[in-house]
């Protein structure tokens, strides 16, 4: 067109020059081609009259956005709103209800496709060929997937929903729309909360685009990774209105955090062969019972509350602690002492809380993680068809022991320090030591025995109010002060000697960092998180040194 255009203003004399000229000019993102725009007759809704109803929905609080902020766009976009062209030449979508008379030029608007002519009598009507474009349609969507306009019992019981999940960046285009249209059309808002989330851009923090290149194909990370994977990588980086970059390294630590859940339901599962095991707690609770029962009912009641304010990704965030740090890595192997001790009511008991811990997880993580939950919940003992119709746990004040808790924390503060300090020491698991337990609370640390024998690798546990030791390794925690006897853990000189040299590297690195803190001229001209980076590693090696320098004195 524009190079005919130029050929006929220079055939009837009116071109002066030609000449290149930069600028932007529309083309297809399909195909490439340029767009020539052309001013043609449009259909249009006159938008004032229904922006006022949408307006005051929100500011007299029937709507209200999630995070609130959101609803200053919603207020620019309605308070200036313009008219609604919605024709659009495309060849798919709902027609324009409008017909053509062909022999008297009447437009005709109708529910039903008219078959004469109200003006003239005439028989030959077109319909416009244009549809209406997909946010009118879309507009729609909260009622006319009901049933509407007929009162069905979906419409009665569903309508007005409850939440809408969107995207900021079709503020206007959806949410505005389906508001005026629903309460054009119903007379009532189409929903009471605008839940905002953001957009996920890739890994450098672009959106995602054709002409970028750039998108991800959800099909293929879940052929790798599994559909399970993905949603709660989705929902683990979900902060209310803010975007967040995808990444391949997420979506693989929640696979691998879904195959520790796998393996956790399948060691239950192994322990539940040949036993009858009904999916409720027993009468008698140990200690380490009570205790993970109160760590669940508490996360449980977090993370309800999480959900009803919208932060999915603190909900998924505790779940994933209770199930990893807590349920797994403490509970489980503390229940593999009592499933191995010989004694059948202390296993089937054992198992019973295993069950129902794991249920009720696999209830709080569903909405997460759809598919692994209820595969693992219909292979523990259950009631009913399936989990996703199951009753969502609550907290309960009979499932509270903070007591036990407090105890059960105490013991567990004394195993990390025993294992971190053994670690610290380069001792291995297999090398089995002498414990001595000085504390006021001795009750409570007899108790723990068997966790210390199996988690601090101790193959003898004695408690006391106070122990003379010498030569012995000394871990204190704010409820008891522990001694190892040295010649247990490490030959002795050995160990001085490699501590001693690791000393004097620690030494020279602290030098060379308080250097840097004492020169002028690196604190004045370094940005800071190079100063503020020397500064943390300096504290950093300062107690590494104090850590060390106790090593070598509890060992002489």
């Amino acid at each position: 067109a524009r190079k005919k255009i130029v050929e006929d203003l220079k055939e009837q004399g009116f071109l002066v020059k030609t000449e290149p000229i930069k600028h932007n000019v529309g083309a297809c993102y399909r195909c490439g081609t340029i767009v020539e725009p052309r001013v043609s007759k449009q259909w249009f809704v006159k938008m004032k009259p229904l922006a006022e109803p949408a307006l005051r929905a929100v500011k007299e609080g029937k709507i209200k956005f999630v995070p609130e902020r959101f609803a200053k766009i919603y207020y620019h976009w309605m308070e200036n709103i313009k008219d609604w062209c919605i024709s659009r030449q495309l060849w798919w979508g709902h027609r324009i209800p409008a017909w053509y008379c062909q022999d008297c030029g009447e437009t005709v608007v109708a529910r039903e496709t008219p078959h004469v002519c109200p003006k003239c009598g005439s028989s030959h009507l077109e319909q416009d060929p244009d549809t209406l474009d997909t946010w009118f349609s879309s507009a729609l969507w909260p009622f006319s997937t009901l049933g509407w306009p007929d009162e069905t019992p979906d419409y009665d019981y569903f309508y007005p929903t409850n939440t809408l999940v969107t995207a900021y960046d079709i503020i206007f285009f959806w949410v505005a729309r389906m508001i005026f249209s629903a309460l054009e059309q119903t007379g009532e808002v189409p929903f009471h909360t605008v839940f905002i989330h953001g957009l996920v851009r890739d890994e450098q923090g672009r959106k995602m685009s054709k002409s970028l290149g750039n998108g991800i194909d959800p099909l293929k990370i879940i052929d790798q990774y599994g559909a399970d994977a993905l949603r709660f990588m989705l929902a683990t980086g979900n902060s209310p209105g803010n975007d967040m970059r995808f990444s391949k390294d997420k979506v693989e630590a929640s696979r691998n955090f879904a195959n520790k859940i796998w393996n956790a339901a399948r060691f239950i599962l192994m322990n539940l062969k040949g036993r009858n095991v009904p999916n409720c707690l027993p009468d008698t609770l140990q200690m380490e019972d009570k205790w993970i029962v109160d760590s669940f009912n508490n996360t449980a009641k977090d993370v309800t509350e999480n959900l009803e304010h919208f932060e999915l990704g603190i909900a998924v965030q505790k779940l994933h602690d209770f199930l990893w740090d807590e349920f797994c890595d403490w509970y489980i192997e503390i229940s593999k002492i009592r499933l191995n001790s010989g004694n059948e009511k202390l296993a089937v008991d054992t198992c019973q809380v295993l069950v129902w811990v794991m249920s009720s997880t696999m209830q709080l993580m569903h909405p997460f993680m759809p598919f692994i939950t209820e595969e693992i919940w219909q292979a523990l003992p259950h009631d009913g068809e399936s989990i996703m119709i199951s009753k969502w746990p609550e907290y309960s004040g009979m499932h509270s022991f903070p007591k036990e808790t407090a105890e059960m924390r105490k013991i567990m503060d004394a195993v990390r320090a025993v294992r971190n300090r053994r670690s610290e020491m380069n001792v291995p698991p297999s090398r089995r030591t002498h414990l001595y337990i000085a504390t006021p609370d001795e009750k409570t640390f007899i108790a723990g025995i068997p966790i210390f024998k199996r988690l601090a690798w101790a193959n003898e546990v004695r408690t006391g109010a106070s122990f003379d030791m010498d030569k012995a390794v000394t871990i204190v925690t704010p409820d008891a002060k522990l001694f190892i006897p040295t010649d247990e853990l490490v030959d002795r000189k050995a160990e001085i000697a490699r501590l001693t040299k690791e000393l004097e590297s620690a030494k020279k690195q602290y030098a060379t960092a308080e250097a840097k803190l004492d020169n002028k001229n690196f604190i004045a001209k370094a940005p800071q998180n190079v100063v503020d980076g020397v500064r943390n590693n300096a504290a950093k090696l300062s107690e590494h040194i104090y850590l060390i320098e106790s090593s070598i004195k509890d060992m002489q």
